[in-house]
């Protein structure tokens, strides 16, 4: 089976939003995902688009004239867990101070082709 991965490491945003765009295009055809991901209406999409095309480009690069196809490539695994957060203070009311999670993520996103 012909597969590659494409990862994207410490992106901002936390990784709930993520997985909401990731479950819109989880095991579909790379052609019907990135349709789906150009016209979503949500801050994560194009940066996961960025991820898929670049998954794309690994398996053609792995793979060159074996693969005949690009479109028969569709999106077998796509996993978001949580990155580290960046931690800030916000001031509040008597002196008291608040913490502010700044979230991060990282994507993982594995593409294969059918024989």
């Amino acid at each position: 089976m012909m597969q590659a991965v494409a990862k994207a490491k410490y992106l901002r945003g936390s990784a709930r939003k993520m997985r909401q765009v990731m479950n819109l295009v989880r095991g579909r055809k790379v052609e019907e995902a990135l349709n789906i991901l150009r016209f979503t209406h949500k801050k994560n999409a194009p940066i996961l688009e960025k991820v898929v095309r670049c998954a794309v480009a690994n398996v053609q690069n792995i793979y060159g004239d074996k693969l005949k196809d690009p479109n028969s490539l569709s999106i077998i695994e796509a996993r978001c867990d949580e990155g580290p957060m960046i931690k800030r203070i916000r001031p509040r009311a008597m002196g008291r101070a608040f913490r502010i999670r700044k979230r991060t993520c990282h994507i993982e996103i594995i593409v294969a082709a059918e024989e």
